[in-house]
């Protein structure tokens, strides 16, 4: 939900590009620590997001900002840049991105046909595809190294945190199976947090794709954790259609799916870990996705989750 900002001329009359705008409004969704605000046009119309930040993330931020003109050069359907800078007086820095018509995917998906939301998947594995064709500077480490040392990270910090997942022998066990199934994959471009809240639909279509600034690089099949945590929730018909989308339409192979499961297995330890620092009031809700992704996988005996199956029997 948004609610009206009414106190905004410092806005205005520091940026050039706001001055002629009508109105402002905060945006109180994610879990950025930015201020986001939807700027109207004289016209009444929402034609921007505008994000200010803390100065000790503007170097993060003017690599989003390159990212998103990255992303205009692959024809990817998401925010456009528009303007990035800083204002001296209010010590923060500020972005300005095209607004995206459309509600988020997490809303609109469950109103619509399972054609429908069959279809925005696949459009939506599409455009990832032209995310993941970025082939990651020479100065990025390669992704097995990163990924592993990452997951020993977490790994270490669960075992302190003093909550346990069901059956985390199982998990645990099956990672360390399958660990080695990381070594030598592509380091490509990640938007890194690619799930239905992230979709934008209009009109029974995907109007484009937001939040680039958890983006990096690696596989892209970790790309597709986000569904069997969160979109296969909201809607299975959407989760199957972008993984077949990203397929070019075919069935996923084996290789993918091994990949997919183990991802998603070194996923649920990480997650306890970020919730317990960010928002330990939402473990809770994490614990429920964890024990239904375990069941999905039968404990990770499965490594094609039960819910794509069962969709391709009876679709």
């Amino acid at each position: 939900m948004t609610s009206p900002i009414h106190d905004y001329e410092h806005f205005r009359n520091s940026i050039p590009l706001l001055s002629p705008s009508i109105k402002i409004e905060r945006i109180h969704k994610g879990y950025s620590s930015d201020e986001k605000y939807i700027i109207y046009n004289s016209e009444g119309t929402a034609q921007y997001v505008f994000r200010t930040y803390s100065m000790d993330q503007d170097a993060n931020k003017r690599l989003e900002y390159n990212n998103l003109q990255l992303m205009e050069q692959y024809d990817v359907r998401c925010s456009k840049p528009i303007e990035i800078g800083v204002l001296p007086e209010q010590k923060l820095g500020y972005m300005i991105v095209s607004f995206v018509e459309g509600n988020e995917a997490s809303e609109e998906l469950p109103v619509l046909t399972e054609e429908q939301q069959f279809k925005i998947g696949v459009q939506s594995g599409l455009e990832l595809k032209k995310i993941t064709r970025i082939i990651a500077p020479d100065s990025i480490k390669p992704w097995d190294e990163r990924v592993i040392a990452k997951h020993q990270r977490y790994r270490v910090e669960y075992a302190k945190c003093g909550v346990t997942i069901h059956h985390n022998d199982k998990l645990l066990s099956f990672i360390d199976r399958n660990l080695h199934l990381v070594q030598n994959r592509p380091n490509l471009f990640q938007h890194d947090d690619f799930h239905v809240s992230n979709l934008i639909v209009r009109n029974g279509n995907l109007s484009g794709i937001i939040d680039f600034n958890r983006s990096d690089w690696g596989d892209p099949i970790h790309e597709f954790v986000k569904v069997g945590m969160f979109s296969s929730e909201v809607s299975i018909p959407f989760s199957v259609g972008q993984i077949q989308g990203f397929n070019d339409h075919t069935k996923p192979s084996e290789e993918f799916w091994q990949l997919y499961s183990l991802y998603l297995a070194m996923t649920l330890i990480s997650s306890v870990v970020w919730i317990l620092k960010v928002k330990p009031d939402e473990l809770d809700d994490i614990l429920l996705k964890i024990h239904r992704v375990m069941d999905d996988h039968d404990n990770f005996e499965l490594i094609v989750p039960k819910w794509y199956s069962d969709y391709a029997i009876y679709s």
